[in-house]
Parts: structure tokens; C-alpha cells; sequence
């Protein structure tokens, strides 16, 4: 279940960069997300939905969800909401139940909080996500948080709207595995709960597209960006370690990583929105044959329910971007994740194929993996490991002091981990004492 979103479907696009209001932004100050040792986890290993309830009421006291959230400018908050999905409690209320509830999947085993699970940063924190019968598909689950901030859904952008976005793992086979819309609109449409909610939210009755808006009108009050590094760009120099203040510098100037990830006070998304082919990818798959295998598909039928088949449950998955608009250019591309809390949400890339941030500055550093396709702003970056080590530290500076102790608990994982093992590290590749053509 994978989660992104075009900010003003039909309308002329907001700029984000005018969205956030770093200079009055109020900082949340609220309790830190400690996440037990003994969760209570039920099927596919997510946390059971009960105990996810809870800890998202500690995360979320009720909030006035007609205003903007804090350090927004409430007239462009209002423009990037859609004009027939309006934010109002009874929605937020009604998609929060949907988010939870296990019968919308065939099996009754999956919901969306099963691959985006409130103790696992919005994430299921595994590879790849596992649905009905136990089924895994070849996509890595993006966090659900901040979604609202990103201009395409799924990581080859293949649906326009959050509220388009929601409906479709129910669908998909390998997900949710509902057969159609009107399957998920039975396994709930008898439950009086709903039908007074539905009513209440929307004036309808029951109905597929309306679980759609619902749960995306939920996932729009998902904003978490009061980072430390949100308040060093406030002033506050102390808010970040001097470890994390040179890995800032990094980022900006010989890491590059500003080209894809642009961050700034009025901007501190950390993602260019757009679609990069950086050479994951290419370690295994024949992007040719696969391109043709997949023009050869789409042909014989181009509706978006096969798309989302062939983008999750085979090879073609690798193609990325290119399933969705055929242009040789976009093969192997995917959109830039935000970079807000991406310390609590491993392992990485579209295929969480990389465990460790130190992981993805090692194939940063040697310039991606070559292929005919790569990205022209990929190459080799000369980092030392003491500059590894500062960019991984500003990185784990962006994550919401909600989630603090997770965050602290991720690092010292990864840091770890990565004493054991960098098995992306290639030193002749980063300093140039070896170039492509020669491996």
C-alpha cells in the first residue's frame, strides 16, 4: 500500500515551497512515540490494530482539522485540499476507521495500517509489503506520513490524487485482493456503524469512491515535520549535533544530494518530486527486455487495474516511471522520497534492497550502479568515511521528535549494522581509481 499524491489535482499546481512557514512555525512539544519492546503484533507481523489505535491517539490529540496545521499558511493548506473531499471531522473520522479495518481485504488480514503501521514509522519496515495469503509483492512501502506534501502517488507516480491513491490496494490482487469495488463496498455496507458515518461524512451511502476520499482525507492530518532540523533552520543552532551540522554542509555542496533532495526553510520537504533512474535496478534486471515484455502488456490492455498488477507482482516492477508514461527516458526512474523521517523508515530504494543509511550513501558515493539509463547527476562523490558518517547524521536530524526514541533506537540498528556490513561500499568506484567500463 503505497501512498503519495498530486497537491492540486485539476487545479493549477501549488508550489510547496510557499506551503511551509518556517519563521512562525510552533513546535508540536509533544510526548515522544515510545514504542515497546512486546508490541502485541498480529497478522502479516504488523502491530494489531487495537494497540496501533492507541499509540496514534498519543501521537494525534483531536486536533481542529479545518485549520491548517502549524506553520502552514491556512489559504494555500485550503487550495491543496480538493474541492469535493473538503477536510472535516466526520471524514477524518470515517477514514481513520477505514485506514484500521482488516474487511476490506478478501482474507480479512490486511488494511492499510498493516503495510503502513503506526509503530513502524507509517511503514511495515520490510523489504518488500505482504498481503492476502501471505503474498509479497516487489515494492517497498513509503511511509504514509507527510503524503500530502508530495504531487504523485506511488513511487512511479501512477495514480494523480491521494483519494484515487487509496482505492487501489484494495483492489490489487497481492494486496488487499478485494475483486472489485463493490466486493470491499459489501464486506462493510451491512456494519450500521459505517452507514451513519458514511452519511454523515459524505450524505451517501456506502461506496467505493468514497472510502477513497475518506481514508486520504485521514492521511492529509499526517504531518510530521517538527524535526530538529526543522528548528536549526529556525535559529535554534543547538538543535542539531556538530556532526549534523557538517553532514548539512555535505548535503549542499560534494554530496550533491541538494540536486534530487532540495531543503530549505520554506521547503524542507527534501524531494524534487520528480523521477530519477539512480542504478538500483540495473544490478539485475535487463531494462530492454523488460521494457518490451511490458509494451507488449500494456497493449494487450491498458487499463490502470493491470497496470498496478504489473507495477507490484512482476519484473516489470524495475521499469519504474516508464510503465506509466512509455518513454525510454523513464526506464528504471522512480520519484524522489521525501526525506522527512526517513530515519525510522528502512530498509530503502523502491525495492528495499538497502538496509542501512550508511548503505545508501555507499552507492550515492560510488555513483549509482552504471547503466544505459542512469541518471545524468549520478557520479562518483570522493566522500571519506568521516563525511559518510556526518551526511548519515544530518539525515537522522529530519525525523519528527515524536518519534525521538525510535529514532535514536534506528540509528544505533544501523550504525551496527553497518559495522558488520557495507556491501555497497566500493572505494575504487567513489575515488575514481576505477571507472565503469572497467568492472
Amino acid at each position: 500500500m503505497n501512498s503519495a499524491r498530486d497537491l492540486c489535482p485539476r487545479r493549477p499546481l501549488v508550489t510547496i515551497a510557499v506551503l511551509l512557514v518556517g519563521s512562525v512555525f510552533a513546535p508540536a512539544r509533544l510526548t515522544d512515540l515510545a514504542v515497546a519492546a512486546d508490541v502485541p503484533r498480529g497478522d502479516h507481523g504488523a502491530a494489531t490494530m487495537e494497540y496501533q489505535l492507541r499509540q496514534l491517539d498519543k501521537l494525534m490529540p483531536a486536533a481542529d482539522v479545518g485549520r491548517a496545521p502549524p506553520g502552514f499558511d491556512q489559504v494555500i493548506w485550503e487550495a491543496s485540499i480538493p474541492p469535493d473531499n473538503a477536510l472535516t471531522p466526520e471524514r477524518v473520522a470515517l477514514g481513520r476507521k477505514l485506514y484500521f479495518e482488516k474487511r476490506l481485504s478478501a482474507d480479512g488480514t490486511v488494511s492499510c495500517a498493516t503495510c503502513h503501521d503506526v509503530t513502524r514509522g507509517f511503514t511495515d519496515q520490510l523489504a518488500v509489503s505482504e498481503g492476502i495469503k501471505d503474498q509479497h509483492g516487489r515494492r517497498n512501502a513509503p511511509t504514509t506520513l507527510n503524503v500530502v506534501l508530495l504531487r504523485t502517488l506511488f513511487l512511479d507516480g501512477r495514480s494523480p490524487t491521494l483519494d484515487h491513491q487509496a482505492r487501489m490496494p484494495i483492489v490489487n490482487p497481492i494486496e488487499m485482493g478485494m475483486a472489485d469495488g463493490a466486493a470491499a463496498v459489501r464486506a462493510i455496507q451491512d456494519d450500521r456503524e459505517y452507514q451513519a458515518a458514511f452519511q454523515r461524512a459524505y450524505g451517501r451511502e456506502v461506496n467505493y469512491e468514497d472510502m477513497g476520499r475518506a481514508i486520504a482525507a485521514f492521511e492529509r492530518t499526517l504531518i510530521f515535520v517538527d524535526s530538529p532540523f526543522r528548528r536549526f533552520l529556525a535559529g535554534d543552532r543547538s538543535a542539531i549535533s556538530s556532526e549534523a551540522k557538517k553532514g548539512w554542509i555535505l548535503f549542499n555542496e560534494k554530496a550533491r544530494c541538494v540536486t534530487c533532495h532540495p531543503m530549505n526553510t520554506s521547503d524542507p520537504l527534501g524531494t524534487d518530486n520528480r523521477f530519477h533512474n539512480i542504478g538500483v535496478s540495473a544490478r539485475h534486471a535487463d531494462f530492454d527486455a523488460l521494457a518490451k515484455q511490458a509494451l507488449r502488456a500494456l497493449q494487450q490492455d491498458p487499463s490502470e487495474q493491470k497496470l498496478d498488477e504489473l507495477a507490484l507482482s512482476t519484473d516489470m516492477s524495475e521499469l519504474g516511471r516508464f510503465m506509466v508514461t512509455k518513454n525510454r527516458s523513464d526506464i528504471g526512474a522512480f520519484r524522489t522520497p521525501l526525506l522527512l523521517n526517513i530515519g525510522i523508515t528502512p530498509p530503502y530504494m523502491h525495492d528495499g534492497s538497502v538496509k542501512t543509511l550508511w548503505d545508501v550513501m555507499d552507492h550515492y558515493n560510488k555513483g549509482g550502479e552504471p547503466n544505459l539509463f542512469l541518471d545524468g547527476g549520478m557520479e562518483p562523490l570522493a566522500l571519506t568515511e568521516d563525511e559518510i558518517d556526518q551526511v548519515v547524521a544530518f539525515l537522522f536530524a529530519l525525523t519528527d521528535e515524536r518519534f525521538a526514541g525510535q529514532n535514536s533506537r534506528q540509528f544505533q540498528a544501523q550504525k551496527e549494522q553497518a559495522r558488520k556490513e557495507r556491501p555497497l561500499r566500493d572505494d575504487e568506484m567513489a575515488f575514481r581509481l576505477k571507472l565503469a567500463f572497467e568492472k
